[in-house]
C-alpha cells in the first residue's frame, strides 16, 4: 500500500513535463479529493460529493500526450456526460463538468434511494447508482423489475412482472387497471403500492448489511493471508463510515495506514482522528487492532 501518494507524485513531477502537469493539476483540484493515483499518474480516482452529500467516484485515464489527448472518464452514473475539452482545459474543468452532471441526476438518485432503503431488492449488491432498474420482491413468489427514467424519474416507470401462476397474473392485471392513477406529485413508493393495490414487503434492518463490501482503499473484501499481518490476516472489512450518504467500508488496517499518510490526522492514545477518504466526514479508528 502507498503510504504517502502526494510525496510520490511530487517526486514524479520532477522527472517529466507530463508528471509535472498532472501534479500541478491535482493540486488545483485538491489532494483531499484524490482517492488513488496510478504508479505513472496515468490513472486517477477522484471523489466528488453532490448536493445531497452522496459520494461519487470518478475514474480518469490520461494518455501520455495529455492534455493534447482528452482524458477518458468513467463513473458510477447511468450515462457519462459529453466532455468539453481543449488544449487549455485542466483536470479542475473536468471535475466541474462532472459536478454539473451530478446535479442533473439528483432527482433520479433520490428515487433510487427511496426504493433501496425501503423495499426488498434482489441482489442489492449489484444495485448501483449507474443502473436505472431495480428487481423488487413483492411477495407470494412474485417480483417486479422497474425501469426508472433517469431524465424524468417521477414519471410512470416501465414495469415487468416475474413469477408463476395466478399471483403474478393478478398483479399484472391490477397494474394495468390502475396505471392511470400514477400521480407525479405523490411519493414514488405510494404510487407503486397504489398501482399494485398491495403493501410491498419492507427491507428488514437485518438485511441492510447482509453482504460483504470491498475496502474503499485496497479494493478487496479480504486482507491478504500472511504472517506479517498478524491477527488481521485474511480478515474482512471491519469499519464503515457512519455518514449514511457514504457508508463506505474499509479494513481498519488500511484505514490506519491511509490516515497516517495525512498530515491533518490527529492521534489520542490508541485512536486516530481524521476524515473519511470518500466523504470527508470525521472518523476515528483504533490502532490496537491493526498491524503496528
Amino acid at each position: 500500500m502507498e503510504v504517502n501518494q502526494q510525496a510520490r507524485c511530487r517526486e514524479l513531477a520532477k522527472s517529466s513535463s507530463f508528471y509535472s502537469t498532472v501534479y500541478s493539476e491535482i493540486e488545483e483540484v485538491g489532494w483531499e479529493h484524490l482517492v488513488r493515483a496510478g504508479g505513472d499518474l496515468s490513472f486517477l480516482i477522484f471523489r466528488v460529493l453532490d448536493k445531497k452529500g452522496r459520494v461519487h467516484v470518478m475514474e480518469i485515464q490520461l494518455d501520455k500526450a495529455y492534455p493534447r489527448v482528452p482524458p477518458m472518464v468513467s463513473a458510477d452514473v447511468p450515462y457519462v456526460f459529453n466532455l468539453k475539452w481543449s488544449m487549455n482545459s485542466r483536470l479542475k474543468n473536468l471535475v466541474q463538468q462532472f459536478e454539473k452532471h451530478l446535479e442533473k441526476l439528483q432527482a433520479f438518485w433520490s428515487t433510487l434511494d427511496e426504493i433501496d432503503r425501503s423495499l426488498q431488492i434482489v441482489d442489492s449488491k449489484q444495485a448501483s447508482r449507474a443502473i436505472p432498474s431495480r428487481q423488487i420482491h413483492v411477495g407470494n413468489g412474485c417480483f417486479i423489475i422497474l425501469f426508472i427514467d433517469n431524465n424524468d424519474p417521477r414519471s410512470l416507470p416501465e414495469c415487468r412482472f416475474m413469477g408463476l401462476g395466478n399471483p403474478v397474473n393478478s398483479l399484472r392485471k391490477t397494474w394495468k387497471r390502475n396505471v392511470d392513477k400514477w400521480e407525479r406529485d405523490k411519493a414514488f413508493l405510494e404510487n407503486l403500492e397504489c398501482l399494485l393495490n398491495t403493501q410491498l414487503p419492507r427491507l428488514a434492518d437485518a438485511e441492510t448489511n447482509n453482504h460483504l463490501d470491498e475496502c474503499g482503499i485496497c479494493y478487496a473484501q479480504y486482507l491478504p493471508i500472511g504472517d506479517e499481518l498478524g491477527p488481521q490476516t485474511g480478515s474482512a472489512t471491519d469499519y464503515t463510515c457512519e455518514n449514511n450518504s457514504c457508508s463506505k467500508a474499509f479494513h481498519s488496517m488500511c484505514l490506519v495506514d491511509w490516515l497516517r499518510s495525512i498530515t491533518t490526522t490527529r492521534q489520542s492514545f490508541n485512536v486516530l482522528f481524521g476524515n473519511c477518504p470518500y466523504c470527508s466526514e470525521p472518523i476515528a479508528v483504533k490502532i490496537n487492532a491493526t498491524k503496528n
